[in-house]
């Protein structure tokens, strides 16, 4: 199966850990561009993410332009507030990139408008919630495509 989970520029060390311990319990891969606003040494990540990092398939980059050059012919989807198609509407195939931004600003506006025919969002309902938590987020829409991939 395995989807690909994408961090740009993750800054919290326990949304990492937690992202990195779903990655592992759903066959997914991670990875991680930087700069991060965090060490990976950092306790935080590795209490969240337990004694599994090791046995992560996880790739790291030095910045976006490494990450989109070294994946140039996957296939991706963007996932952040500003979309307008939801994330169950997503042709999860095997795979897949599933792009997502860092905690306080979510994907850079470039991404945005380069991408926008395959920018997708999980609804949120009420006007007092602007996001969700990243690893709730990656969470969700990590696990609609092991749903959608295993019918």
């Amino acid at each position: 199966m395995p989807l690909n989970i994408v961090l740009i520029e993750p800054e919290i060390p326990n949304n990492t850990g937690n992202i990195g311990r779903l990655a592992l319990a759903s066959g997914s891969n991670l990875h991680l561009v930087k700069p991060f606003g965090f060490e990976i040494s950092d306790t935080r990540l590795k209490r969240a993410g337990l004694d599994y990092w090791q046995h992560l398939n996880l790739h790291y980059y030095d910045n976006i332009e490494e990450f989109f050059s070294k994946n140039k012919n996957a296939k991706m989807v963007f996932l952040s507030s500003h979309g307008k198609k939801n994330h169950w509407d997503i042709s999860f195939q095997d795979h897949l990139f599933l792009v997502f931004g860092k905690e306080s600003v979510g994907l850079p506006k470039l991404l945005l408008e380069k991408h926008k025919d395959s920018l997708f969002k999980i609804p949120i309902s009420g006007n007092h919630v602007r996001s969700l938590n990243l690893a709730n987020a990656v969470s969700i829409v990590v696990y609609e495509g092991v749903r959608q991939i295993s019918k």
